[in-house]
């Protein structure tokens, strides 16, 4: 993600510092939450930040062996401090731009706002390279920052949310939902669903027949 603020320390940190106050976000992971089975034995989190919702998978699935990846070295020391002495969690380097590590499979895969950092190009292929690395019956979730369908919604959102235009993170690119669980059915997810929403806050996903 050569053109990503998240490199930068400065932006990384900022977004550190505001991650628990985007509203409606705690509904929006507890919904993914639900759609993971406690007895989740692999998980794997694209663009783990901080680690947030780490943490939440590993309260929720006590025997889980969980991956977070991240491209921020920011980010990874954070996450590394959280995480540390854990034996469970493994926090490592990953540009999401590059193919996914193909220890697989996973019962699990999720990402919180991470992958509309990504091209659309490189969306849809990370897609099917998510679905490659799932478990038979396991899940996608995905919690994501999605485009609004009109400049009205997106002018509400941003509102909602605190912020101005001009506040604008530069590395959004942002993709509407319908075409996100089109191409999910394309590449061969079952249940593909957005399985929850507020304004430009959604949770798609799917499961591995």
């Amino acid at each position: 993600m050569a053109d990503n603020e998240y490199q930068t320390p400065e932006h990384a940190l900022a977004y550190l510092a505001r991650a628990g106050g985007i509203p409606h976000r705690a509904e929006g992971e507890a919904v993914l939450l639900s759609f993971v089975p406690p007895g989740a034995r692999r998980i794997l989190d694209l663009g783990t930040g901080g680690g947030r919702l780490l943490a939440l998978l590993h309260e929720q699935c006590p025997n889980a062996e969980l991956v977070g990846l991240d491209f921020s070295p920011t980010m990874i020391a954070a996450a590394s401090d959280r995480f540390s002495g854990d034996l469970r969690v493994s926090i490592r380097e990953h540009d999401l731009n590059d193919s996914l590590p193909a220890d697989a499979p996973y019962d699990a895969i999720v990402s919180g706002f991470a992958i509309h950092h990504c091209s659309d190009e490189r969306k849809r292929t990370l897609y099917a390279e998510i679905h490659d690395r799932l478990a038979p019956g396991g899940i996608f979730c995905n919690l994501e920052h999605v485009a609004s369908p009109t400049p009205g919604l997106h002018e509400r959102f941003l509102r909602g949310i605190g912020v101005t235009a001009d506040d604008e993170d530069p590395s959004n690119v942002l993709l509407d939902v319908t075409t996100q669980l089109d191409w999910l059915r394309d590449i061969g997810f079952a249940d593909v669903d957005c399985y929850w929403k507020w304004l430009e806050l959604a949770l798609i996903g799917g499961l591995r027949r």
